[in-house]
């Protein structure tokens, strides 16, 4: 690219490259379609376009390569199971337009989320100590926030930033109605989530993800690089982690976040030792949860190896 290009370019595309202002635009008429639908037609429109585009995207045979791997008991559900993850991604990335509407209480009364386990959340809040709540690519995992922002509890969450600039703007904006204070993946990270610790704040963290420097911990029988940050912080903190999940409840924008009761991870003074064992539990965990709904998991990550 000659030097006049370059110059060109940057005066047009000071901040992202021109495809990523595309894309960034395209997000933003579908989302305002979504906006302008009640919810619950913009989640199903949502669905219905994922299970139409995705089975065509090349990430779908990561994602039926991983159900190969991990369910492979299942085969004769795989093409049920990828189709409903299809349904479920759609669905989630409609109703960021709608994060400020979905709201807490009986589905009876018209709201979208029913808590089970809501007193551990009251009992975190109440005894004004640091705890860490963990949890996955989910269902819709934006949800689950709103249930610790609505009982009082200020989350600083973790999270990858999107690789588009100008998405991640449209995204952080979309989720300004949840609430809590949000801190990208990175070394800044880690410090700033200790300092959140020892202000006996809580912290959430999706921690089903690969990543490369992690630790090889069994996950569906394999062997999947583990983030080991989520047991580091506990451990040298002494504060309990929390599994938690927004589970979609049936082929609705409705939905049940479980809190499980927390748990204190054994520290017996070996460190190395510890943090594994803390991750083996995690990912336990993270895997019952996935195996009753298959079809609510991000399976076209790469989680494992090949």
């Amino acid at each position: 690219m000659t030097e006049r290009r370059l110059v060109l370019k940057k005066l047009l595309f000071p901040h992202a490259e021109p495809h990523e202002y595309v894309a960034a635009w395209g997000a933003r008429l579908a989302l305002a379609l979504f906006a302008a639908l009640p919810v619950d037609r913009a989640s199903a429109f949502g669905g219905w376009i994922a299970c139409r585009i995705g089975p065509r995207l090349g990430v779908h045979r990561t994602a039926k390569a991983n159900l190969e791997l991990a369910l492979p008991e299942r085969s004769a559900e795989h093409e049920r199971i990828l189709q409903g993850m299809w349904n479920n991604l759609g669905r989630v990335l409609a109703e960021y337009a709608h994060l400020g509407d979905i709201h807490i209480g009986s589905h009876e009364a018209g709201e979208q989320i029913e808590v089970v386990g809501d007193e551990h959340l009251a009992d975190i809040r109440d005894g004004k100590k640091p705890a860490i709540f963990f949890s996955a690519h989910f269902g819709n995992w934006e949800v689950m926030s709103i249930a610790g922002v609505h009982y009082g509890i200020h989350l600083v969450q973790v999270y990858r930033a999107a690789n588009n600039p100008l998405t991640e703007e449209i995204l952080q904006n979309l989720r300004k109605p949840v609430g809590g204070q949000r801190v990208p993946k990175g070394m800044q990270a880690a410090r700033e989530l200790l300092k959140a610790l020892k202000r006996n704040e809580c912290l959430a963290m999706l921690v089903d993800q690969k990543l490369n420097t992690g630790r090889a911990v069994p996950f569906f029988g394999h062997d999947a690089m583990t983030a080991p940050a989520i047991a580091e912080l506990a451990l040298r903190t002494g504060c309990p982690v929390v599994p938690i999940y927004g589970e979609r409840l049936g082929d609705s924008a409705r939905f049940r976040v479980t809190i499980q009761a927390p748990i204190q991870l054994e520290n017996t003074g070996d460190r190395e030792s510890d943090i594994d064992s803390a991750l083996r539990m995690i990912n336990q965990n993270l895997e019952e949860r996935i195996r009753r709904n298959p079809e609510q998991w991000f399976w076209v990550h790469k989680r494992w190896k090949r």
